[in-house]
């Protein structure tokens, strides 16, 4: 096919998916590409191009992309294919494990453009499809959702999401529960080979005008289930055991859907003193006062800091916009000034915290069983897993994402760095911006009580087991192609040494192992403990590198100087990355 062949052929398929969307924005703004294009515009051309680059797949428990027209964007055309094609797998799925039961799912949605009305249609497809539906009342969080799942008893979920992704973003979260999956995967996100299956149902789906929409049917929910998550969130809190209170909280839920549940929360779990960040407070899909509402980057918690600065805080907690991941701030003594702690370090402290409400709590296991399971990501840091072997937890690695964390047997804890923290599984399955909330503020108010602050709380832990200290390098390419160059590089020459330490272990994670799955990952292990995991994002183009160090330090004294080596030893380790991947 020749380049103006390629042209027209997609000139023409941009007007028939024009012609059938049931959008007239999408479809609109799809025919003003086709004409600038056509005039010979080269960034419509490119627009139009990447639109009809293939069809969106099932990545991190389902689809995120860019709002827009045409098959590589998310839209009402690829919504309404997607709930067809899950309806249908639901009622196999369904058929199978409980012939003559009628499926059921939750469908929920944040307060990004578009979530509502791709909620509403999934919600009528799954009705016409014979689906019992049920459509939560209003824009709410995504642990919310995956509450609901079990709650309500339903095969499946759906939460229209696209979490902390930029404003033009949009994506289609799906869960998997009672009948449609194994036990330990009830409620939790898909993960393979359900993802597979999911996608060839929506492959199988026909022309779009054969997908029935229900007018009517479906189940509003009421506020019934938001007062149940919330009471029994409030309820993890263990006042006669971890009684202080005297906290002073703000709280921002980067101007997505977690403000009102998250402080309803924590001042029914007794911490009264929450101010929330008044500019953020409100959702809103357009985010304006951050440029990316991820509280990982660099500014997201400016005002949230100002904030707590101008009334004395003491902690700063923040949600990113769909609720399911938390951020902590607070005054590091040894500086003065605040900082936000790295999802390591609050991830060792919530395991500490969670052992301790254990021991608290006189819970005595059976002879020769550990009272449960602490899991993390294989790139998160390896203090959790001395943290459980000192408290008699049993401890596993899972592959990177909470739909793998979460169905570790056994779990009562687990995290992984980007900030997800489970740490009431039976409640949710999954990451939980809002519970861990709860349990932070717990710990503060703890270590406050015993004229402490988090960072001593976290020294201790030092002492203990070893300064942890991790750093982070992501490569953004504009050419996916350039990752695959990067990963082959490294499995042709293979570093010898980082930070002056031998490479005793190089694992390719793309073989798998008994414990692990296979991925695409490549995992080092120096004679010094040194850690390198290179691996490419499973949800943007970025080729990620995790680093961790560990010092030993014998006395509190020693501490300053174990963290300016640490230190030192990560930015030499940071050079030895760079230099192995050629850049």
């Amino acid at each position: 096919m020749t380049s103006s062949d390629a042209d027209v052929r997609l000139l023409n398929d941009a007007r028939e998916w024009a012609a059938q969307d049931p959008d007239p924005a999408t479809s609109a703004e799809l025919l003003e590409l086709v004409r600038a294009s056509a005039d010979g515009d080269p960034a419509a051309r490119q627009e139009l191009q990447d639109s009809f680059r293939g069809t969106l797949q099932f990545g991190t428990a389902g689809l995120r992309a860019a709002l827009g027209p045409g098959p590589n964007r998310m839209n009402r055309v690829v919504v309404r294919r997607s709930a067809a094609g899950l309806a249908d797998f639901l009622a196999g799925a369904v058929a199978k494990a409980s012939p003559g039961s009628q499926p059921r799912a939750v469908v929920g949605y944040d307060a990004r453009h578009n979530s509502d009305v791709f909620a509403a249609e999934t919600a009528a497809i799954f009705t016409a499809a014979g689906i019992e539906t049920f459509l939560m009342p209003a824009a709410l969080p995504t642990p919310l959702l995956a509450y609901a799942v079990r709650a309500l008893e339903c095969d499946g979920g759906v939460m229209v999401t696209a979490s902390h992704n930029p404003p033009q973003d949009n994506g289609y979260k799906v869960y998997l529960g009672r009948h449609a999956v194994a036990e330990n995967g009830n409620g939790a996100q898909i993960v393979a080979p359900y993802d597979a299956e999911i996608a060839a149902r929506i492959s199988a789906v026909g022309a779009l005008d054969t997908i029935q929409l229900a007018a009517d049917g479906w189940t509003v929910l009421d506020g019934s289930l938001a007062a149940g998550y919330q009471s029994e969130t409030a309820g993890l809190a263990l006042p006669d055991l971890f009684p202080a209170r005297d906290l002073r909280i703000v709280l921002t839920p980067m101007h997505g859907v977690g403000g009102e549940t998250a402080l309803a929360v924590l001042n029914a779990a007794g911490f009264g003193d929450v101010t929330l960040v008044k500019e953020q407070a409100e959702p809103d899909p357009d985010f304006p006062t951050v440029s990316f509402p991820n509280p990982e980057e660099p500014g997201a918690l400016d005002l949230a800091l100002e904030t707590a600065d101008r009334l004395d805080a003491d902690i700063v907690l923040a949600n990113d916009p769909d609720a399911d991941r938390a951020a902590v701030a607070a005054k590091d003594p040894d500086t003065g000034a605040w900082r936000m702690l790295r999802g390591d370090e609050v991830g060792a402290l919530l395991g500490a915290h969670v052992a301790a409400r254990h021991a608290a709590a006189g819970v005595e296991p059976a002879d020769g069983e550990s009272p449960g399971v602490f899991a993390n990501s294989i790139v998160s840091s390896r203090l959790l897993s001395r943290i459980a072997a000192a408290a008699g937890f049993d401890h596993e690695e899972t592959l990177t994402g909470f739909k793998w964390i979460s169905r570790v047997p056994g779990m009562v804890y687990g995290y992984e760095e980007a900030l997800g923290y489970c740490v009431a599984p039976d409640l949710v399955k999954d990451k939980d911006g809002i519970s861990a909330a709860v349990l932070i503020a717990e710990l503060a108010a703890t270590a406050k009580a015993d004229g402490k602050t988090i960072f001593d709380t976290l020294d201790e832990l030092y002492l203990q087991h070893g300064l942890h200290a991790s750093d982070q390098l992501s490569i953004r390419v504009a050419d996916l192609g350039l990752l695959d160059a990067m990963m082959n590089r490294l499995r042709v020459s293979p570093p010898e040494s980082f930070g002056s330490s031998a490479v005793e272990v190089s694992t390719d994670l793309s073989v798998g192992s008994d414990q692990l799955p296979p991925t695409d990952g490549l995992l080092y292990v120096t004679r010094n403990l040194t850690r390198v995991i290179i691996r490419p994002s499973g949800t943007e183009p970025k080729l990620k590198c995790y680093l961790e160090v560990i010092h030993q330090v014998g006395a509190a004294a020693e501490l300053p100087e174990a963290r300016q080596a640490a230190r030192a030893a990560l930015d030499e380790v940071l050079r030895d990355v760079s230099e192995a991947l050629g850049l």
